[in-house]
Protein backbone atom coordinates (compact mmCIF):
# COMPACT_ATOMS: atom_id res chain seq x y z
CA UNK A 1 0.00 0.00 0.00
CA UNK A 2 1.50 3.54 1.12
CA UNK A 3 4.78 3.20 2.03
CA UNK A 4 6.44 6.71 3.57
CA UNK A 5 9.62 6.77 1.81
CA UNK A 6 12.26 8.79 4.07
CA UNK A 7 15.08 10.46 2.51
CA UNK A 8 18.37 9.60 4.73
CA UNK A 9 20.27 12.19 2.62
CA UNK A 10 18.01 15.26 3.57
CA UNK A 11 19.76 18.00 5.84
CA UNK A 12 17.64 19.59 7.84
CA UNK A 13 18.05 23.21 7.51
CA UNK A 14 16.86 26.23 9.91
CA UNK A 15 13.84 28.54 8.49
CA UNK A 16 15.63 31.51 8.88
CA UNK A 17 19.48 32.97 8.40
CA UNK A 18 21.74 34.68 10.58
CA UNK A 19 20.29 38.06 9.46
CA UNK A 20 16.59 37.27 10.18
CA UNK A 21 17.26 36.21 13.54
CA UNK A 22 19.50 39.62 13.94
CA UNK A 23 16.37 41.88 12.82
CA UNK A 24 14.22 39.05 15.52
CA UNK A 25 16.01 40.25 18.12
CA UNK A 26 16.38 44.37 17.48
CA UNK A 27 12.79 44.28 16.84
CA UNK A 28 12.59 42.48 20.18
CA UNK A 29 14.33 45.27 22.07
CA UNK A 30 12.73 48.06 20.63
CA UNK A 31 9.30 46.25 21.75
CA UNK A 32 10.98 45.43 24.96
CA UNK A 33 12.04 48.86 26.06
CA UNK A 34 9.61 50.55 24.55
CA UNK A 35 7.29 48.14 27.29
CA UNK A 36 9.79 49.27 30.17
CA UNK A 37 9.45 52.63 29.08
CA UNK A 38 5.62 52.60 29.06
CA UNK A 39 5.57 51.23 32.92
CA UNK A 40 5.21 53.42 35.63
CA UNK A 41 3.76 56.90 36.57
CA UNK A 42 1.00 55.30 39.24
CA UNK A 43 0.48 56.30 42.76
CA UNK A 44 1.18 54.63 45.66
CA UNK A 45 -2.55 55.69 47.44
CA UNK A 46 -5.45 54.97 44.93
CA UNK A 47 -7.25 58.11 46.25
CA UNK A 48 -4.37 60.52 44.67
CA UNK A 49 -4.59 60.99 40.94
CA UNK A 50 -1.00 61.37 39.40
CA UNK A 51 -0.35 63.39 36.87
CA UNK A 52 2.90 61.09 35.41
CA UNK A 53 0.96 58.76 33.47
CA UNK A 54 0.27 61.34 30.80
CA UNK A 55 3.67 62.47 30.06
CA UNK A 56 5.28 62.12 26.84
CA UNK A 57 7.21 59.04 27.06
CA UNK A 58 4.54 57.15 28.34
CA UNK A 59 2.03 58.40 25.78
CA UNK A 60 4.31 58.78 22.56
CA UNK A 61 7.51 57.42 22.33
CA UNK A 62 6.91 53.93 24.34
CA UNK A 63 3.80 53.07 21.76
CA UNK A 64 5.89 54.16 18.89
CA UNK A 65 8.95 52.17 19.74
CA UNK A 66 6.75 48.91 20.18
CA UNK A 67 5.02 49.73 16.52
CA UNK A 68 8.89 50.21 15.08
CA UNK A 69 9.80 46.80 16.94
CA UNK A 70 6.55 44.69 15.66
CA UNK A 71 7.39 46.60 12.18
CA UNK A 72 11.48 45.47 12.34
CA UNK A 73 9.74 41.47 13.74
CA UNK A 74 7.64 41.27 10.58
CA UNK A 75 10.52 42.82 8.24
CA UNK A 76 13.09 40.09 9.95
CA UNK A 77 9.98 37.50 9.13
CA UNK A 78 9.52 38.64 5.50
CA UNK A 79 13.44 39.04 4.77
CA UNK A 80 14.65 36.02 2.26
CA UNK A 81 17.82 34.74 4.03
CA UNK A 82 19.34 33.40 0.87
CA UNK A 83 18.82 36.44 -1.09
CA UNK A 84 22.39 38.39 -1.40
Amino acid sequence: MGVNKHNDNSKSEFIFGKKNYKFLFIGLAFIVIGFILMSGGGSDDPNVFNEAIYSWRRIRLAPTLVLIGFGIQVYAILLNPNKK
